[in-house]
């Protein structure tokens, strides 16, 4: 009997136990909760104005790491008909001015970005406005392929759940145009004292021509940089057709 015994094998469950097929139905439904809820964020977004943006928050952090315990954010929302005509065309000449066209990606913008970094010298982006509001409103600063992937899906569901003027306005008032001046509104009042109604095209031009380096750049006290780079934009803005480039009357 103990021969017997020592010759017994005992084989190896192979079926998963409840609790671990539990756990694997647990994560397959993340990403069907994911895909459920950053359609609701996009689409509560459409309607309802946001308080912040995930980049605000990420720059109000950055200043408190720093032990800058002073650092303020200023932000006051202003709906797109309360803005200067000339603000809009502005940010879309300087930015995209292909935008009443694409569907969120701009392919010529990229091939164009794609061979001049080939040839060496300054690396040029291609994010259309679109991008922007969805890595600004939504995402994280800094590069990886997740967070690139995630710009990606949420540009997807801007365009297809918000007209072109809500993207635009969106774009306008979390724009950075200066440390911790975030939208049109802070701008004119921190700058010129004054509501974003009042912007005059050259004011317009000079906020558009920071946005590339915010923090670098002052649309208040320009210099050499940003006034070549706001006269172009003046002159781009009006050959695209001023404000009816974008439908507006």
């Amino acid at each position: 009997m103990g021969a017997e015994r020592s010759n017994l094998k005992v084989e190896p469950d192979l079926e998963p136990s409840p609790r671990r097929r539990w756990r694997w139905r647990r994560l397959l439904w993340l990403p069907v909760l994911f895909v459920g809820f950053s359609v609701l964020q996009v689409l509560v977004l459409r309607f309802i104005d946001p308080p912040v943006s995930s980049v605000m928050l990420w720059r109000y952090g950055e200043a408190l790491g720093e032990g800058d315990w002073s650092y303020r954010l200023h932000y006051h929302w202003r709906d797109l008909d309360q803005m200067a005509p000339s603000l809009p065309i502005s940010l879309v000449a300087a930015e995209d001015q292909r935008f009443p066209e694409h569907n969120g990606f701009d392919l010529q913008a990229i091939e164009k970005a794609r061979d001049h970094n080939a040839r060496g010298g300054r690396l040029r982006g291609a994010s259309t406005i679109s991008q922007q509001v969805a890595k600004n409103l939504f995402l994280w600063q800094g590069r990886s392929w997740i967070r690139k992937g995630l710009e990606v899906w949420y540009t997807v569901l801007i365009e297809a759940l918000w007209p072109k003027s809500r993207i635009l306005e969106m774009y306008a008032n979390i724009a950075e145009f200066g440390d911790g001046i975030y939208g049109a509104q802070a701008a004119s009042q921190q700058y010129w004292n004054m509501d974003a109604s009042r912007l005059s095209p050259a004011e317009s031009a000079r906020l558009a021509a920071v946005l590339p380096s915010p923090r670098r750049y002052s649309a208040a006290k320009p210099g050499p940089y940003v006034q070549r780079r706001a006269a172009w934009i003046q002159r781009q803005a009006r050959q695209l057709g001023g404000g009816a480039y974008l439908g507006e009357e």
